[in-house]
Order: C-alpha cells, then sequence, then structure tokens
C-alpha cells in the first residue's frame, strides 16, 4: 500500500482527493504541524509528501524555505498543490527540491494522475538502488548477485553453487580475512570439523576460473596462517 502524508491543508485537498485516493488503494493521512510532519517522514514509510507554498505554522519564513528543510531531511517525492500560480513560485518551489507544482482549480484526476506518476518514478528509483547494493565489483571482478552471476574482464564465469558462495561472502567482507571456519561455517551452517581441506578445494577451483593467473592471484589471495580475503 502506498503512503501520502498531507502537510499545510491550506486548500482543503485532503479532502478533495480522499476518496479517489482510497479508490486506489492509498492510505492518507494529514499532519497537523511541523513536528507531526517531520515524525511521520522518520518513523512511518511515506511515498508521498503534498504540501502548500503558503504556510499557517511560523518558523520558516515561507513553504520554500520548508521545502527545501524537507530535502534535506528526506528523499520523498513532494508534490506542491498551492493557489500560488505565479510562475515564480513553481520555479523557486522546483528548485528548493519539489518534485511537481500543480496550481489548485484542475481536475483532481490531474492530481491524481500526477500522484501516481511520482510514486511510479519513486518506486523505480527505490528498486534501482536496492539492485545497485546488490552487485559488488572489485577491480574487473563484478558478482551481480541479482541474477547470480560472475563475471571477469567483462567475461561471465560459470561457478558451482558453493564456489560462488565462498566467492560472495569474501568480495561482501572485501579486505577483510576470514579464517577457514569462518568460511565453513558461514556456507554450511554448521560446524567446522576437518573443513580445511574442504575449503582449501574450493579456493582453488575459484580461482581457476577467475584469475589470469591462479599462482599470482589479483583477488582471492591466502593469507598464511589465518585465512582467506578478496582485496
Amino acid at each position: 500500500m502506498k503512503n501520502i502524508l498531507v502537510y499545510n491543508n491550506n486548500t482543503g485537498i485532503a479532502e478533495v482527493m480522499s476518496p479517489l485516493f482510497a479508490g486506489e488503494g492509498f492510505h492518507m493521512s494529514v499532519a497537523g504541524d511541523y513536528n507531526e510532519m517531520l515524525d511521520a517522514l522518520q518513523e512511518q514509510d511515506v511515498h508521498l509528501l503534498i504540501t502548500d507554498v503558503k504556510l499557517r505554522q511560523k518558523g520558516f519564513a515561507n513553504g520554500i524555505e520548508l521545502i527545501a528543510d524537507i530535502r534535506k531531511k528526506s528523499s520523498v517525492p513532494i508534490l506542491v498543490i498551492s493557489a500560488d500560480g505565479k510562475e515564480s513560485s513553481k520555479i523557486m518551489a522546483l528548485n528548493a527540491g519539489a518534485d511537481d507544482y500543480i496550481v489548485l482549480g484542475c481536475n483532481p484526476l490531474e492530481i491524481l494522475a500526477r500522484v501516481k506518476s511520482q510514486l511510479r518514478r519513486y518506486t523505480q528509483l527505490v528498486n534501482m538502488c536496492a539492485n545497485i547494493d546488490r552487485i559488488y565489483q572489485v577491480g574487473e571482478l563484478v558478482i551481480d548477485d541479482i541474477h547470480r552471476k560472475v563475471s571477469v574482464d567483462g567475461r561471465e564465469v560459470k561457478l558451482t553453487p558453493i564456489e560462488y558462495k565462498i566467492l560472495r561472502l569474501l568480495v561482501q567482507e572485501r579486505g577483510r580475512v576470514l579464517s577457514i571456519t569462518q568460511i565453513y561455517e558461514s556456507i554450511w551452517h554448521m560446524q567446522a570439523i576437518g573443513a580445511d581441506n574442504t575449503i582449501a578445494v574450493h579456493i582453488r577451483h575459484i580461482r581457476e576460473k577467475i584469475e589470469r593467473n591462479p599462482k599470482e592471484p589479483r583477488y582471492l589471495k591466502v593469507v598464511w596462517g589465518t585465512g582467506y580475503k578478496v582485496g
């Protein structure tokens, strides 16, 4: 469910849009003051903020200043709906961090369409960021954990599931030396008894697949007497 927060409801837009939002399955709430709005942004999963540039509450010189303050604290899409149709107000609001500006009086269905557009963009951005966090790279070694693919120098490398898990673990812990016990227990989820040879064999196979010269590895390195690391 998408959560829409309305702040500074001077225009009464919450009452106008409430039935349309409900029809789309959106949940709408109204923040009565700045602190309530800020608490909602920090504590709730808000997907869109609607505000006016004309303020009732004191504390900011104008709504433009308020938008700039919100943008410093949150990346949530900000949609301005205001009776102020001056071009200068629109430009200042957008420059301050608003994502869209609607002059009051337009068709509520247009407002709904603009809201849905901002929600789509925000969802795509969040998903893209989540995916980026699952792509690991060390030099020319790339692990795409979304598609479970490994490539080196642009060439795809075929690893077994266990080899993949070991390499991903070491890349995620880049620069840190992991002992044989740590690697074994992280991958097999059982006590590492006699794991030395098992890990050594898998490490050798991984090196043969990702290193130009397995005897002089660029990526997967041994720290004698301690364990293995990447980087």
